[in-house]
């Protein structure tokens, strides 16, 4: 065994099969990829990586292992008891979990839509194929295996394999959630003692949380798992949601999606890059257009300055929740970006009619639906017998966790981006682009 000193967990053990899987090119690339992608440019201390949040999934991953065969040892005919082989793989697969993300990921692909999620499986085929890092996995005889848990296809694996690193509420959530508090310096944490809850069914072979005792709900142990949530909550709204980091994201995205829509850049190169060699590949693209290769070059400079584009409108979903779906399946369809690219192109025009220069335009919304998706995890209640059931199943009968599935999707929001400086212009773009819209859009956002 190695050990590494982490900021957040303190020391960390690996093994020698674990350190070279870390040495392989792919996974020393996540060394350039920020956890929080464009966050730094809003809190200046989160410049920390999937390198070292793959190698604290790891950790949290070995946790919720231990805690659940202290469990099965007080209760070995109702849980499992994890062995040895089955830790080894789920360790290294907690451990190569990210290892697809591209720069900026979430931002292109889930936020956006550009490409597909870093956790399809055909991402994980072929990072985990011909390259360094798929010799040393079949080296070690665990390629078929890890790919099986990390995809969800190939031979089938016992439910809880899956679960302890890509459930609702698991290794992973658990790492990146006091690892973003402890670089943005947040005072957003969770009782580290709500790994000590879970269990692995003897039977189903599931990961779930007992929440009963002497035939008494543990209201304890739903509040560790609700603080979880609430954690996960608060950061979407102050950080991953944060109006400047979203404005900064959008910038980016436009960049990324003027040269894949030019061939300049292909999702394998993306595959490939860091966050600072794609902003300096982008840097140097010729997008086969004067016009769209120097703008593209004006968004890397305000992006590496910090320019990032002024609010014009902001539509809330509580002010806009009846026009929300005519909003997306007009101008944020996935895959069909032609009447955003049109609206924003005829806003341009007309800004440029009216202000005799220039300017931007960026019709922009961070994600399509917002909801409350980290309350599946299994629990068991009294009453519930041997069954599990995930957490939102009691919705109705928790106040805390209603509160939370009804805030969620109050926080989605669509945004109109401009380059322009001037406040005056920018109130006189701003009756330009409502008046563009759908009727019965509302702006919340005051000049």
């Amino acid at each position: 065994m190695s050990i590494l000193r982490d900021p957040v967990h303190g020391d960390i053990e690996m093994t020698k099969d674990e350190l070279r899987l870390v040495d392989t090119a792919e996974f020393q690339r996540l060394r350039g990829i920020k956890q929080l992608g464009s966050a730094s440019l809003v809190y200046p201390g989160a410049v920390h990586t999937r390198f070292e949040h793959s190698i604290g999934t790891l950790h949290v991953c070995e946790q919720l292992l231990q805690a659940c065969n202290k469990n099965a040892a007080r209760d070995p005919a109702g849980c499992h008891r994890v062995g040895d082989d089955e830790r080894r793989v789920l360790r290294i697969a907690a451990l190569l979990h990210d290892v697809t993300h591209i720069p900026y990921g979430h931002n292109i692909e889930d936020q956006t839509g550009l490409l597909p999620r870093h956790d399809r499986p055909e991402r994980f085929a072929a990072m985990l194929g011909d390259t360094e890092l798929g010799a040393e996995l079949d080296r070690q005889g665990l390629r078929t295996t890890v790919l099986s848990i990390l995809t969800g296809e190939g031979p089938a694996v016992p439910p809880f394999w899956r679960q302890v690193v890509s459930d609702t509420i698991d290794a992973d959530l658990l790492d990146y959630l006091r690892r973003d508090a402890h670089f943005t310096g947040l005072e957003l944490r969770y009782d580290r003692r709500v790994v000590d809850y879970f269990r692995v069914d003897r039977h189903s072979q599931q990961l779930f949380v007992d929440c009963e005792k002497n035939g008494m709900l543990r209201e304890d142990i739903v509040s560790e798992l609700l603080r979880v949530l609430e954690c996960r909550y608060h950061f979407s709204e102050r950080v991953y949601y944060h109006h400047a980091k979203i404005a900064a994201g959008a910038l980016l995205s436009r960049m990324v999606e003027m040269a894949l829509r030019a061939k300049a850049l292909t999702a394998a190169d993306l595959q490939q890059l860091t966050d600072e060699a794609l902003v300096w590949r982008l840097g140097q693209l010729d997008l086969g257009a004067a016009a769209a290769t120097e703008r593209l070059r004006r968004f890397v400079a305000r992006y590496r300055r910090r320019a990032l584009s002024k609010r014009v409108l902001v539509l809330p979903y509580y002010q806009n929740q009846g026009v929300q779906e005519e909003l997306l399946r007009t101008y944020f369809t996935p895959g069909q970006p032609e009447a955003r690219c049109c609206w924003e192109a005829e806003r341009e025009a007309e800004a440029k009619a009216a202000f005799g220069q220039a300017i931007d335009v960026m019709l922009y919304c961070p994600k399509r639906r917002m909801q409350l998706k980290e309350a599946k995890t299994l629990v068991r209640f009294p009453g519930s017998g041997a069954r599990t059931l995930p957490l939102d199943a009691f919705v109705d009968d928790i106040p805390r966790l209603r509160d939370l599935a009804d805030s969620y999707p109050r926080m989605w929001k669509l945004y109109v981006f401009t380059s322009l400086e001037d406040k005056a212009q920018r109130r006189k773009l701003q009756q330009m682009c409502l008046a563009a819209l759908p009727a019965g859009c509302r702006n919340a956002f005051v000049l």
